[in-house]
């Protein structure tokens, strides 16, 4: 008769060939009831919903979060093309969020299809999928991203409402700051009524420096016969001038929050205590901080079944309960890879305190 160990062992293969297949959203028809209930008493199976599931991590503390925030995005595109098949995208204010870099978990994901019934679906920590009946982006006015169905960049642009550029003012530049000319926003505004559209992206262009873009919407505009008002949709202008092409997003959205932060930053910063003249006792304050540290940096990493867990598993030789060490199996080479670099990186403060040159001492550090 197989031990409690085997049967775990059992269960954690048949999680580990979800995974290897790349499942992050679970469902209950993916594992047999007694593989379901076995991963989910011993902590390798969180619920998100009735029938749905992520995988977990034994030594999570009840109301983690961590687990959840990291699968979110592709629970939900799994969930959602289980649900609607390709027949639903992502609302366009949503779309303008994930095209300028901002992943953020909402509280509250919109949902547009044909077949949505117009009601939330609740899921793990207070999070809910909201699904909508409305009409879906065609041809290029559609693409998919990870998984997700997204409206394209220009016709998030022209769907999103105009609270976007109040509400959220970081993602709709960091948006507008990737569009390099307009022909993708004209191609849907000439398509339909859109002249106060039109009128509104003009001066949101205009506000990011964009300034032929902007041109280019209004004279287009007006040789097809509208008449076009402009009207800067942001509540402020912005002192940044954005590159002219911006390539990634991410690039654009640290330069923005950087302007939009900086000056609360630098109020709030104590006077630079300059370089301190004790360096063995600044080190020691340094050492002191690993350990809080280390437990931040480390806790984003997820959580896989491996094949040397199964084994330890199966072999009896697994006991969280009893050995710590085997409750941060999972952890162990990624903290002591941590460790080895918080070492090498302190060797290199060690020096320019010192008073070797910080870019020779990091170019000849950690310039491989």
């Amino acid at each position: 008769m197989a031990s409690p160990q085997q049967k775990l062992a059992e269960s954690l293969e048949a999680l580990k060939a979800l995974q290897d297949r790349g499942a992050v959203a679970i469902r209950a028809a993916d594992l047999t009831r007694t593989h379901r209930e076995r991963l989910l008493k011993n902590g390798f199976l969180q619920e998100v919903m009735k029938g749905w599931y992520i995988p977990g991590r034994p030594d999570e503390r009840a109301g983690e979060t961590t687990a959840w925030y990291a699968s979110f995005w592709d629970f939900c595109a799994a969930y959602l093309r289980e649900r609607f098949g390709s027949e639903w995208s992502l609302s366009p204010e949503q779309s303008l969020s994930l095209h300028a870099g901002n992943r953020a978990v909402p509280a509250q994901l919109l949902v547009r299809s044909p077949k949505a019934r117009n009601r939330a679906t609740s899921l793990a920590h207070a999070n809910s999928v909201f699904d909508v009946r409305a009409s879906l982006p065609e041809g290029s006015a559609r693409e998919e991203r990870d998984g997700l169905i997204l409206f394209s960049l220009p016709a998030a642009l022209v769907a999103s409402s105009p609270s976007v550029f109040r509400q959220n003012p970081i993602d709709a530049r960091t948006a507008l700051a990737m569009v390099t000319d307009a022909s993708g926003v004209l191609e849907i505004l000439l398509r339909g009524d859109h002249s106060v559209i039109a009128g509104r992206l003009a001066g949101a262009f205009r506000n990011v420096g964009r300034e032929r873009i902007a041109d280019d919407i209004l004279g287009t505009m007006k040789v097809a016969g509208y008449t076009v008002r402009e009207q800067d949709p942001f509540e402020e202008r912005i002192e940044l001038a954005l590159p002219r092409r911006e390539n990634s997003p991410y690039a654009g959205r640290i330069r923005l929050m950087w302007s939009q932060m900086r000056g609360a930053v630098i109020e709030e910063f104590p006077r630079a205590p300059g370089r301190p003249n004790d360096i063995g006792a600044y080190l020691t304050r340094v050492d002191e901080t690993y350990t809080t540290d280390a437990y931040h940096s480390l806790s984003i990493e997820g959580y896989r079944v491996s094949v040397d867990l199964i084994e330890r598993v199966r072999g009896g030789a697994w006991n969280p309960d009893g050995d710590a060490g085997d409750r941060e199996l999972g952890n162990a080479l990624a903290a002591r890879g941590y460790w080895q670099a918080f070492q090498a990186v302190k060797q290199s403060v060690r020096a320019v305190l010192g008073n070797e040159n910080p870019g020779a001492v990091a170019d000849r550090d950690h310039g491989d």
